[in-house]
């Protein structure tokens, strides 16, 4: 059951109300929904991302109201607000749903529009707008229900077998016999009608965060784990976020601008995070996917990186209202 919780800034209703005649291109106190939750496996990561930013935005004065939305229920939109702030994760939330519906009313929001965060989120179309033009991304097939009884001998071991919308690695997993890979494929297709199956880069794994139009620092990510999974992401307290990593400057530069280089591809807005891994043999980088609303929470990148430049995580919050006002103009 979707819930409401109302927090009200410590200036109180009457600053609250002041907000209607401010100018867009420059919000102060504002009247504020954050929306969390959602109905995927990534629910608890978004309800923690909410509260987070809930937070952070009622440190900086804003009237806020922190709402526990989904698919069957969005009468969170209804309230009066002069901005939503999106903390939804995969389904309903990061797909363009939400996205289109507060268009559709014409309420403004942080982040991608919703023709960007569709495509964004089904991996197989944005990895063929990457292709386009010319962003290095791993080989691939897609496996559904015609050809998944021979998916193994297409595609060789060793591969990455991930749903094609999804996020966070949820049922994502590395086959490396063709038997693996035969069943990784046949459960992803059993489950969510499709799977991308993409060929495995054995290297370094590395995200780069993208805020207005600049890449933040690069991040490097180490887990005890085969690959940086729910569990290395959302739970374990060792898994390791470096910033200062040992690659060539020339290859670190490469990085960040093909991240914002797949960003501006896919038509993303004011912010977004891309995983990119780093071959160990060739020192090829590869993009894997771009994030259009990375997590807000103590183990997220997004905020990691920008604190690297000096952007707290409040300080994160407020520029991501800022950029997104001027976005939507």
């Amino acid at each position: 059951m979707n819930t409401t919780t109302t927090h009200e800034s410590p200036v109180g209703s009457a600053k609250r109300n002041s907000t209607r005649s401010m100018s867009p291109h420059k919000p102060t106190t504002l009247d504020i929904t954050v929306l969390a939750g959602g109905p995927g496996m990534e629910r608890e990561v978004s309800l923690n991302s909410g509260q987070a930013v809930r937070d952070a935005l009622v440190r900086l004065g804003h009237y806020v109201e922190l709402c526990d939305i989904g698919p069957q229920n969005v009468s969170a939109l209804d309230r009066p607000a002069d901005f939503v702030f999106i903390a939804l994760h995969g389904e309903f939330g990061e797909d363009g749903t939400v996205q289109a519906e507060l268009e559709r009313r014409k309420i403004p929001y942080c982040g991608s529009n919703a023709t960007a965060s569709r495509l964004a989120m089904d991996k197989v179309q944005a990895k063929r707008r990457l292709e386009d033009r010319g962003i290095p991304t791993p080989k691939y097939v897609v496996a559904d229900r015609h050809n998944v009884g021979k998916i193994a001998s297409l595609f060789e071991p060793i591969a990455v077998v991930k749903p094609v919308l999804s996020g966070s690695s949820v049922d994502t997993t590395i086959a490396r016999t063709s038997t693996a890979l035969q069943a990784s494929a046949r459960a992803v297709v059993g489950k969510y009608g499709a799977a991308l199956v993409e060929k495995y880069v054995s290297g370094r794994e590395l995200t780069v965060g993208i805020l207005g139009d600049v890449a933040l620092p690069i991040c490097e990510i180490r887990t005890r784990r085969e690959f940086y999974d729910y569990q290395a992401k959302y739970i374990d307290d060792d898994t390791q976020y470096l910033f200062d990593i040992d690659l060539p400057a020339d290859l670190q530069r490469r990085v960040q601008e093909m991240s914002l280089g797949a960003h501006r591809a896919l038509g993303c807005e004011v912010f977004s995070r891309a995983d990119v891994m780093v071959d160990a043999k060739t020192l090829e980088p590869y993009l894997l996917e771009i994030n259009t609303i990375p997590g807000f929470t103590s183990h997220s990148l997004l905020p990691k990186a920008a604190a690297r430049v000096g952007i707290g995580f409040d300080g994160l919050c407020q520029r991501i209202i800022e950029l997104s006002f001027a976005a939507k103009r």
